[in-house]
């Protein structure tokens, strides 16, 4: 293996892998100089699709001249000893959680493959996808008075400063109804909130963003416009920012965050109001 080839990193899932691959990730975010090239193999739900996974490690170790990593959150013992038949440094993620917790609950592990099929019958799941679809209904102010107070919290700023992501992130990871309502230069020269915000004080929490970072966004949407220019940016950040401290409003600066951060910061907040979540 020369310097300049990445190392092989194996995300193995008896489900769609987002596991594995998020706590991997994290776990490999502490080592920036590593050159890797990055595999996720979701529903890896039986001993054939092991045996075929365990060849592509094999593989990869023949091409790369060294063996790959592994990172696994599967279940079933006869599947993980199939896969690991492959040299290759294995990191199960679930292995160091499951035999304490069967020490602490008193109970046995299922290790039943594929567990997260009977989600779809949960009420967190179905709160998730009603929260998806209110976010997708609620989008960029397309709200009414009677709407908005199913809301459990709505998200104001300039154009392109990140509302509709983090709206649909906080639907899709923690089942929380979120509205967005794009601040614009009319309310800046009323200098006021549009009106019918004024009843959901409590459920405002505001984003901003750099005026360089907007620009950049802005300009791959109309590129050369005044919607765009450096200029026009400062000013609507500005306006919007004076607003938002004027009506005590909670805001984030979302430039250097991520949209994991950003929700979080923003869950916090929608917790204090609403313990149930």
């Amino acid at each position: 293996m020369s310097d300049t080839t990445p190392r092989c990193v194996f995300f193995i899932s008896d489900g769609t892998g987002i596991t594995s691959e998020t706590l991997g990730h994290s776990l490999l975010a502490q080592f920036p100089g590593a050159r890797l090239r990055q595999v996720r193999i979701p529903f890896v739900d039986n001993l054939d699709k092991a045996i075929e996974v365990s060849n592509q490690i094999r593989e990869a170790a023949r091409r790369d001249g060294v063996r790959p990593i592994v990172f696994s959150t599967l279940v079933s013992r006869e599947i993980i000893a199939a896969t690991r038949d492959a040299d290759a440094l294995f990191i199960d993620l679930f292995e160091q959680f499951i035999g304490p917790l069967e020490t602490e609950l008193g109970v046995r592990s299922t290790h039943t493959v594929g567990r997260f099929h009977g989600i779809a019958d949960s009420s967190d799941y179905k709160a998730r996808i009603e929260a998806i679809n209110f976010a997708m209904t609620h989008d960029d102010g397309v709200s009414t008075n009677g709407e908005l107070s199913d809301a459990d919290v709505v998200l104001v700023g300039v154009s392109r400063s990140g509302k509709t992501p983090t709206s649909l992130y906080l639907a899709m990871q923690f089942g929380v109804k979120a509205a967005n309502y794009p601040l614009i230069p009319e309310d800046f020269e009323r200098n006021k909130l549009p009106g019918e915000l004024h009843n959901f004080r409590k459920k405002l929490f505001g984003l901003t963003i750099a005026p360089e970072r907007l620009v950049q966004i802005r300009q791959e949407r109309r590129p050369d416009s005044r919607y765009a220019s450096l200029e026009n940016c400062r000013y609507e950040i500005e306006a919007a920012q004076k607003l938002m401290r004027r009506e005590n409003i909670p805001w984030l600066d979302s430039t250097t965050k991520s949209i994991e951060e950003i929700s979080a910061v923003i869950l916090q907040a929608v917790r204090l109001k609403n313990p149930g979540y």
